[in-house]
């Protein structure tokens, strides 16, 4: 069941192969899908429409489906001008788009403005060959692939050799006629209800699995998609049989061939798991195995209402009537740490050897772990709480293995690989949850922890002996560090294959910047998901050399489309970009005086009020979760996991509030300002200690439409010479202070899931301690705004007026403006923020930034620099042009 690869693409490639995982389209850009959506843009709000998309492509989608299907919108005019939109977002701009629509005229208008490679969905014969051919002709001219429906002028293919009969006329006349490479060509025999009790239905299970594995076999190149959902359609409101639906049909459906299509991992029972009986009940309706198959189910699931996979009581404690082995995988697998060292002292009465409970039965519970992770079946929050099992299993053996001169377990058949956080960067979260999900698959991990320099990455690589090395970042001058790392690497002839992950890396960034300076395998990993397929493959000695030539050669092929990119961008000169600034009537604008001058700090902001300014979806990205907050919870399709997760978090703030084991605390300042161009002076002359301060901002220079001004952040301040007195605002927040005890205290019970849980909820809590203060400054200490009432869903959608922009981020990425603002709020001795070398700000759990009033502010990135910006912005700050270049490189976007 070969198949050739199919390569889309946004600004970045996607390539499926017949070894990529499952391939998930994000669904909520749907009209007809997603409520919210709908009325995003029936309201015209296509801010709010582009953070769902974002939301969307952040939460791990690798294709996006976007539908405007609907009877009172103009779907063709919605289409053309959101795929315009998606265009000139770079975050969301990066995957492939899926233009769905069932009018031709919509695919048509989404074609035409269509950027990259994407995927048209759909086309059928229903409208007869002649037709069907013109349509496929147009989408080849194009440029995009097809997902062609099991549907000709009878009708949908409800049957076996219906779906075959139309899937095998499609792709002839696709591949014969229409001049399609086969790999474009995705099929979709169609995934009809199950147990519906009509005798027509009984095989429709069936007939798919056995029609995906004909195309496979028949259709060469072929790519087979589907949506799993409809399965399940004829259990509504019964999650637990719905999962275990989902579950056993996507894991046959997989293995005959099925490699795309829309499934919601949080309604997935784990196969294994799904109880025997209620298994073969199933898989008996999938197969049409009985005669009374539905009527069995039917029957058996009453038992199951109102139940899911993950809401057995815990008390349920038949399962420690079990074997040992049995008991310590159940336990792994489940995260249940109430009886593991019970188990362990058993085990290792048992074996005789600590060594042996570990390498046997532990690591084969692991191993079962890492499977189901890999295969989709388990979800991050599972497997890091499957790790704390484990070291805490771990930590009871170890001084039964020091009685046996064992110090360290018998590694030596275990890859091991090395991570670190580069130097100059504090941010760790995304790190330690690829270390958790390595030692999952029998990976040994050094991890060095964060502000790593290279000497030290490498120095310890070569002690460890390591098979590879990951390097992780969150702010942009990390991607500069990294480079550097590869420098150093290629400097000592080594050949480790190098991981790059983190917030601000891309496989762009990746390939352009980092992949040129080193011979060996240098690799992007998106997400924790794909460390361990990465790290196998590039360690693998039958694989590694393979992989490495073809990762080059597609990096190859990055660089020189990025450059034909950069040189076919329209940039206008700097002159004519200040030229096109946007336009204010300063002589009707009177700004509102800030209630003092000067900075004002909060010495113990209560976390009691700062809990209720949390943004949780981000939260829930953090662990791999896909949704919105509170849909996440309370959306049926949603799974247990993300409501465990959510009362584990709640539960911390409680412990933290109760204990006062974390601290917030932040500073505010407002100063006169006037604009000098792209500068922004503070006027300090009649306030005390204050320094001689000026902050400096890049201007967007990429080529405007439709009359769209080229702005810079020093716009919205009113110039000099206009006669008014105007004003500017500035922040730094932490919530981070005394987390070091917090995490020490989870670090002495090995318990990583708490760790990680530790750090995401302060930096929660920091950015809600950002929200909150912002708002305090427009209502009470600023007051331009003191008539506001949001609530906290409209202040996450940034509705009010103003803005509070940071250094380092797209309006403002020049992170070396954060010394300036440092200075001026004295924000290391009043506030206990540090400044890294590299301008990170430690704790991690800190925000930072400047606050502006005037009403036609707004949040943009700066895009576009050309070389005599470059220029002009190193005069303006005294420093070299070479320096400037230098950062500003490591944001290629923004080139």
């Amino acid at each position: 069941m070969k198949t050739l690869p199919l390569t889309l693409s946004g600004l970045e490639p996607l390539i499926i192969t017949e070894d990529s995982n499952f391939v998930n389209v994000g669904e909520r850009t749907n009209v007809t899908g997603s409520k919210r959506f709908l009325n995003t843009i029936k309201n015209k709000d296509y801010d709010q429409a582009l953070k769902i998309a974002l939301d969307q492509v952040q939460g791990g989608a690798q294709i996006l489906d976007v539908n405007m299907d609907e009877g009172m919108l103009d779907s063709a005019q919605e289409m053309t001008h959101f795929l315009n939109l998606i265009a000139s977002e770079p975050d969301i701009a990066k995957i492939p788009i899926m233009i769905d629509s069932s009018k031709w005229e919509v695919i048509l208008a989404g074609l035409k403005c269509l950027q990259g490679k994407g995927v048209v969905n759909s086309i059928s014969l229903k409208d007869g060959e002649e037709e069907f051919l013109r349509r496929a002709k147009t989408v080849r001219r194009f440029g995009a692939a097809v997902i062609c429906m099991a549907f000709d002028e009878d009708g949908q293919a409800d049957t076996l050799n219906r779906r075959k009969e139309i899937c095998g006329r499609a792709y002839k006349l696709l591949t014969k006629e229409a001049g399609f490479h086969p790999s474009d060509i995705i099929l979709d025999p169609n995934i009809f209800p199950v147990a519906t009790g009509m005798e027509e239905h009984r095989r429709n299970a069936l007939d798919f699995f056995k029609a995906a594995r004909w195309i496979r076999e028949n259709l060469p190149g072929a790519h087979v998609i589907g949506g799993v959902s409809n399965v399940s359609f004829s259990f509504r409101g019964n999650n637990r049989v719905r999962e275990a639906i989902h579950s056993a049909f996507l894991y046959h459906a997989i293995e005959h061939g099925m490699d795309m299509g829309i499934v919601n991992p949080t309604q997935l029972e784990v196969y294994d798991d799904i109880p025997e009986e209620l298994l073969t009940r199933v898989e008996d309706v999938l197969f049409d195995r009985r005669e009374d198959a539905t009527e069995r189910l039917l029957e058996l699931a009453e038992e199951y209402k109102g139940e899911s996979s993950a809401s057995k009581d815990r008390t349920d404690l038949e399962w420690r009537s079990r074997t040992v082995e049995e008991r310590i995988k159940h336990s792994l697998v489940k995260g249940i740490n109430e009886f593991v060292e019970e188990d362990a002292e058993e085990a290792r009465q048992k074996y005789g050897s600590p060594l042996q409970v570990i390498e046997g039965p532990l690591m084969d519970g692991m191993n079962v772990v890492g499977d189901l992770f890999g295969s989709g079946k388990m979800f991050l929050p599972q497997v890091v709480k499957s790790a704390r099992v484990m070291k805490q299993a771990v930590a009871y053996l170890t001084p039964y293995l020091e009685q046996e001169k064992a110090d360290n377990l018998d590694t030596s058949e275990q890859p091991k690989v090395l991570l670190a956080t580069v130097k100059g960067d504090v941010h760790d979260i995304g790190k330690n949850i690829v270390s958790v999900v390595l030692a999952c698959n029998n990976y040994q991990v050094v991890d060095l922890g964060v502000m790593v320099p290279a000497d030290k990455i490498l120095d310890e690589a070569e002690k460890h002996k390591v098979d590879a090395i990951g390097l992780s970042g969150l702010i942009t001058p990390s991607l500069d560090e990294m480079i550097y790392v590869a420098r150093e690497m290629k400097k000592r002839k080594m050949e480790l294959p190098l991981l790059i992950g983190g917030a601000t890396t891309s496989r762009l960034h990746t390939a352009v910047k980092i992949d040129p300076e080193y011979e060996g395998s240098i690799i992007h990993v998106l997400d924790a998901s794909r460390a361990v397929t990465m790290a196998g493959d590039v360690i693998n000695p039958k694989k590694k050399e393979g992989i490495r030539k073809q990762i080059k050669q597609e990096y190859v092929d990055l660089r020189e489309q990025h450059e034909s990119r950069q040189t076919a961008k329209k940039l206008i000169t700097f002159e004519e970009a200040r030229a096109n600034k946007i336009s204010i009537d300063w002589d009707d604008y009177e700004p509102v005086q800030p209630s003092f001058l000067g900075n004002k700090v909060f010495d113990d902001y209560p976390i009691s009020e700062l809990r209720n300014y949390i943004d949780w979806s981000p939260f829930f990205r953090t662990w791999m979760l896909t949704g919105k907050y509170p849909d996440i919870l309370n959306d049926e399709e949603v799974g247990e996991q993300a409501t465990a997760l959510f009362h584990d978090a709640q539960s911390l703030i409680d412990r933290i509030i109760k204990g006062n084991l974390l601290k917030a605390k932040g500073v505010i300042g407002f100063y006169p300002a006037m604009s000098y161009g792209d500068d922004i002076r503070l006027i300090t002359d009649d306030i005390e200690n204050a320094p001689d301060i000026t902050f400096h901002f890049l201007r967007q220079q990429n080529q405007k439409r439709r009359g769209q001004p080229n702005s810079s952040l020093a716009d919205f301040i009113a110039p000099h010479d206009s006669g008014i007195k105007d004003h500017m605002g500035f922040f730094a927040v932490t919530a981070g202070i005394g987390i070091e005890e917090l995490i020490k205290e989870f670090e002495a019970k090995h318990d990583d899931y708490n760790i990680i849980l530790v750090k995401a909820v302060a930096d929660r809590l920091a950015e809600a301690f950002a929200e909150r203060m912002h708002e305090r400054v427009r209502k009470e200490f600023w007051g331009y705004s003191n008539e506001e009432t949001f609530t906290n869903e409209d202040l996450i959608a940034e509705k009010y007026s103003g803005i509070r922009p940071a250094p380092g981020y797209p309006a403002c990425p020049d992170h070396t403006e954060k010394r300036t603002l440092f200075d001026l709020l004295n924000v290391e001795d009043e506030v206990q923020i540090e400044l890294t070398e590299s301008f990170a700000m430690y704790p991690a759990s800190s925000v930072s930034g400047f606050y502006f009033s005037h009403p036609q502010s707004r949040y943009f990135r700066v895009g576009g620099i050309g070389e005599d910006q470059v220029a002009d912005y190193a005069k303006r700050k005294s420093v070299s042009k070479e320096e400037v270049e230098k950062w500003l490189s490591s944001i290629i976007d923004y080139q």
